[in-house]
């Protein structure tokens, strides 16, 4: 379903973990990020995309290869596909690609069409690199933490900031990577606030927001979640670490298996502990 939509955004929803997916029209492009989930919502994004396309190329941007997000890939044919230098070299694409079969055989769904990894065409590498095309300017800054291959993108001159799995609405951090690592990337997010012209921010999973304020609450509340995590790990304070876990929405053995991996994250890079979780 569509989420939100102005004059040249079109946010569309799954009803599968509220996950998002961005179209952006500008006079030389089309830009759809992580088209995603179930056959029928894809078939939703396909079909405007045909409708606002005229002549225009069609880019494909991956915000990280996490399989839900890359589930629509081979939906768009001929697209070209923009993604960082950790997708590009990712070590777990058979991994990312069982993971789409195995979605589709526990809910007897035939794909719709083949499963494949993305092939990157545009790679980026580092942070404040742009791609331009006519009028349209992007920039990217590397962001991981939740992965090693995430990206931020800025889309001029619509405004539009597309965070991948960052910046939620109602989503906390879920560190698969480096808490390290996403705490540097929340830093970056501060500055992208700074030093670009947002009007529109769509995360990986939640609400997309126009309102500056709320950008910098989702950002100050991701740093008081992690701050308060590292800490309750370093001292050992698992009742604490118990109360964070609480704080998750939508309660379920995935966001406890979550908050389990971000606490061994932690322990292995703030205290040195391959051991268990606190939390488990």
């Amino acid at each position: 379903m569509i989420q939100f939509q102005n004059e040249t955004i079109t946010v569309f929803q799954s009803a599968l973990f509220q996950t998002t997916c961005t179209v952006a029209v500008t006079r030389d492009l089309i830009l759809v990020v992580d088209p995603n989930w179930l056959p029928h919502e894809i078939e939703e994004i396909k079909q405007h995309v045909s409708q606002v396309r005229e002549d225009r190329e069609v880019y494909l941007l991956f915000t990280h290869g996490d399989f839900d997000h890359i589930i629509g890939y081979h939906a768009f044919p001929g697209a070209r596909v923009i993604g960082s230098k950790g997708l590009e070299e990712h070590p777990e694409t058979t991994k990312k690609l069982g993971l789409i079969q195995q979605f589709y055989n526990e809910y007897y769904i035939a794909p719709p069409y083949e499963i494949g990894f993305p092939k990157v065409d545009f790679v980026i590498c580092e942070d404040g690199q742009q791609l331009v095309f006519g009028e349209t300017k992007l920039t990217f800054y590397l962001a991981q933490g939740h992965t090693h291959d995430g990206l931020f993108t800025l889309v001029e001159p619509l405004g539009l900031w597309v965070a991948g799995d960052y910046l939620s609405d109602f989503e906390l951090p879920f560190i698969y990577h480096s808490a390290k690592a996403y705490e540097e990337t929340l830093w970056k997010a501060e500055q992208v606030l700074v030093n670009h012209q947002v009007s529109v921010l769509v995360p990986g999973h939640g609400q997309t927001t126009t309102n500056r304020n709320e950008i910098q609450r989702r950002i100050q509340r991701s740093q008081d979640y992690l701050s308060r995590l590292i800490a309750a790990v370093v001292n050992e304070d698992v009742e604490k670490q118990h109360s964070l876990e609480k704080e998750m929405s939508f309660p379920s053995n995935f966001t406890k298996q979550c908050h389990e991996d971000n606490v061994t994250i932690i322990r292995r890079e703030y205290v040195g502990d391959e051991g268990q979780s606190g939390g488990a």
